[in-house]
């Protein structure tokens, strides 16, 4: 198990793409809560404000032909992979130009295209799935790789540990992200788990553990990229923990009593957009008007994604009867 920590330089042009797309996700998550408050976006809302550097860093390591897989926290994963944000909002709004069609709602939202094998609602399940992504990907011959998304939670589950077993057996090219929150829902991490540090755990199954500041979306990118040159040399998976906090509760409406005095606070401190403030304006490759421009040109975006996502129709009842799959038999009994 290693610990990561780096000073790798960034351009003008990498920084504020990086800002931008965090900044994006960070509103973007802060819009929906205020769109759930409305009565515009039905059922549950689970944001990942204050994660935003895992997402991004990971995915900004990332080449088109990559897959992967994602949590009930997804939003963030999906938009640093590129989706548009106007149908993830037709999406939480249950309308028929959302990724879903309006059927899946924030927990399922998918994009083939993207390389995004979907959000999963079910603590641990993508975990599987990336993996067989990666046995598909190897047994093609393809130089993708796979990675699957999960907290630290999702350890405790069988399909982490076969997986990983798996996975190491055969090298397949795949990550396993931890984004560390250090809460399995409600539960702190040192009240389901001995262990301190997931990456620990990446011992039992012969891969490298890895851990990084979760917070640093210059340190994740560079950890990633690490771990993604291994798996396409055909050098077999990685796990990486990255360290980092929910500023929310687990989900939205949650309002975390459970958190000890002084916890939120101190992880504050450490926001993810902050720390890329500081470095970018400290090391002279952004001015603070050159953020200030990007965040003025991601709340026009938003502003308009908005608009046109309640502008679309929602599903009409027929609706439900599309896109759903009917094997040959009950396909003849239907008829």
């Amino acid at each position: 198990m290693t610990t990561e920590t780096t000073e790798k330089e960034v351009t003008r042009d990498e920084g504020l793409d990086l800002y931008r797309r965090m900044f994006l996700i960070r509103r973007f998550e802060e819009r929906a809560s205020q769109l759930r408050a409305a009565g515009l976006i039905p059922g549950f809302l689970h944001p990942c404000i204050g994660q935003e550097a895992s997402a991004v860093g990971v995915c900004a390591a990332l080449g088109p032909h990559d897959a992967l897989t994602s949590t009930h926290r997804g939003h963030g994963h999906m938009l640093a992979r590129g989706a548009d944000p106007a149908r993830m909002y037709a999406e939480l709004f249950a309308r028929v130009e959302g990724y879903n069609r309006g059927k899946g709602g924030s927990l399922h939202m998918i994009d083939v295209d993207l390389g995004f094998l979907g959000a999963n609602g079910i603590v641990g399940a993508g975990i599987p799935l990336a993996t067989g992504a990666a046995l598909q990907l190897k047994r093609q011959g393809r130089a993708g790789v796979a990675v699957s998304f999960f907290g630290d939670g999702a350890t405790n589950e069988g399909s982490f540990h076969e997986s990983l077993n798996m996975a190491s057996l055969w090298k397949l090219p795949v990550l396993y992200v931890c984004e560390n929150n250090l809460y399995g829902e409600f539960t702190r991490q040192d009240h389901h788990q001995v262990v301190a540090d997931v990456a620990e755990r990446a011992v039992s199954y012969g891969m490298p553990g890895v851990i990084v500041d979760g917070n640093d979306v210059v340190a994740v990118r560079e950890t990633t990229r690490e771990a993604v040159d291994r798996a396409r040399r055909g050098d077999g998976p990685t796990l990486i923990e990255t360290k980092t906090y929910r500023h929310r509760g687990h989900f939205e409406g949650d309002m975390a009593r459970y958190r000890p005095g002084g916890e939120l606070e101190h992880w504050l401190e450490h926001d993810p957009l902050d720390v890329l403030t500081r470095r970018l304006v400290a090391d002279g490759v952004a001015r603070e008007a050159d953020l200030d421009e990007t965040r003025a040109s991601v709340e026009s975006q938003l502003d308009e994604s908005v608009e046109w996502a309640k502008g679309q129709a929602h599903p009409r009842p027929v609706d439900a009867l599309e896109d759903v799959y009917v094997d040959s038999m009950e396909g003849a009994a239907l008829r």
